[in-house]
């Protein structure tokens, strides 16, 4: 009379899409987190037969065959509008839904952000964890990821941004780049066993649905750490190389929200989880809302490994409702959501320049911090953006119009121009 119907318990569903949200499902399996429904989808059929996860869907076959979305994320996004009812059928129930994803290629980028907005539309707490590309990637695949992040945001109640670059700082620089990867799918993996093991896992404090919630709902973009330690001190080694962690691209310090999972052997003491959290704790705002729990995991055995998801940063707030949501520009997945007419007042960028100094196209340094000039061509603005250039930089010229000129041509025709 009194046993808890298994139906009653918070179901979690985690569904990774694309080849990096794959490889990540695969992990978890293997590295046996419990208490959740994992569902691979992709737009390649054949890369779908690797995947271990209990439901495999191919979404867009009318559209791509079977072949994958070719790096286009319009193509994911296209692929989830034609499998949009099946997708449905999948997440209906869920009281909480991971979508995880690689940013930069196609599916993963264009068919996560409307996956999660279908999980929403459901009412699902949504937490999407995705990864920046590494930049050894690729130009093409960082302006993707920073449209498909940004959507990806105004989708989920919570998203979690892993930049794959900062993991060269926790990796031996002999790593192959096999192993690079497959860190970063390490990581994802994390960032999801970090929250679902409070819910899903017995341990030392367990944490009820409606806990987790409150941290998560609405609260835009968080950041994670993690740390691992073992000895005589881990857990404070541990708290405060997961506050200090290279995964985090800004301190923890004025998050409203943290919340914290601490996985160690079954020797994992209470001391130890309470000296733990009064670190995490001094390192947040002093009103923050911090809920903690812990799970015991037999591999880690004199390892602790600390998670900490910070969330509600005031300047990082994402829009509530869905009306804010539709306000946004749309993408054309060639960089960032579409342009509109400058304004009078230009603002100036990190690197000094106004909006009509830059150039319009072209590898220019610090480009990759104002994507949206990248792929943006008016031909009608040409003269004015050039302009410029040519008498502020006989260098900043070239770069914009000689790349693809051999270089003792170049240099002939400055021999003859000046």
């Amino acid at each position: 009379m009194w046993d808890m119907d298994i139906d009653q318990a918070a179901k979690i569903k985690v569904i990774g899409v694309g080849g990096g949200g794959n490889n990540a499902v695969n992990r978890m399996i293997e590295d046996g987190v419990q208490g959740v429904e994992f569902i691979a989808v992709n737009t390649d059929a054949q890369a779908l037969n690797s995947s271990k996860a209990g439901i495999r869907m191919q979404i867009g076959a009318s559209l791509t065959r079977g072949l994958g979305a070719g790096a286009n994320p319009e193509i994911g996004r296209k692929a989830v509008e034609e499998s949009r009812s099946q997708l449905q059928e999948v997440l209906k129930g869920a009281d909480m839904v991971f979508v995880t994803a690689g940013m930069g290629g196609g599916t993963g980028t264009g068919a996560a952000p409307a996956i999660a907005e279908i999980s929403h539309e459901l009412g699902a707490l949504t937490i999407g964890v995705v990864t920046r590309p590494f930049g050894f990637e690729g130009h093409k695949r960082r302006l993707n990821a920073v449209s498909g992040i940004e959507l990806m945001r105004q989708a989920v109640d919570t998203l979690i941004i892993v930049p794959n670059d900062r993991l060269l700082q926790i990796v031996d620089k002999r790593t192959p780049m096999v192993e690079a990867f497959r860190e970063a799918d390490n990581v994802l993996r994390q960032g999801v066993q970090g929250i679902s093991d409070l819910i899903a896992v017995p341990g030392l404090i367990n944490l009820d649905f409606a806990d987790v919630k409150a941290i998560m709902s609405n609260q835009g973009t968080a950041l994670m750490g993690i740390g691992v330690a073992k000895g005589e001190n881990r857990a404070v080694d541990a708290a405060k190389k997961a506050i200090s962690s290279p995964l985090l691209e800004t301190s923890i310090d004025g998050a409203q929200g943290v919340l914290m999972n601490i996985t160690g052997g079954s020797n994992l003491s209470l001391f130890e989880v309470q000296a733990a959290a009064d670190i995490v704790a001094s390192a947040a705002d002093k009103e923050l809302n911090m809920i903690f729990g812990s799970s015991i995991n037999d591999n880690y055995k004199d390892e602790i490994m600390i998670t900490v998801i910070a969330t509600g940063f005031m300047d990082k707030e994402k829009p509530s409702s869905k009306s804010s949501r539709e306000a946004l520009p749309k993408s054309n997945f060639q960089g960032q959501p579409r342009r509109e007419r400058p304004k009078v007042e230009e603002p100036v960028n990190y690197y000094g320049w106004q909006e009509s100094e830059k150039p319009a196209h072209g590898n220019v340094r610090g480009q990759w911090d104002y994507p949206e000039e990248t792929l943006y061509n008016n031909e009608d603005n040409k003269q004015e953006t050039r302009e410029p250039y040519r008498e502020s930089s006989r260098y900043g010229q070239e770069t914009e119009n000689s790349l693809d000129i051999p270089a003792f041509l170049r240099n002939r025709n400055r021999r003859n121009k000046y």
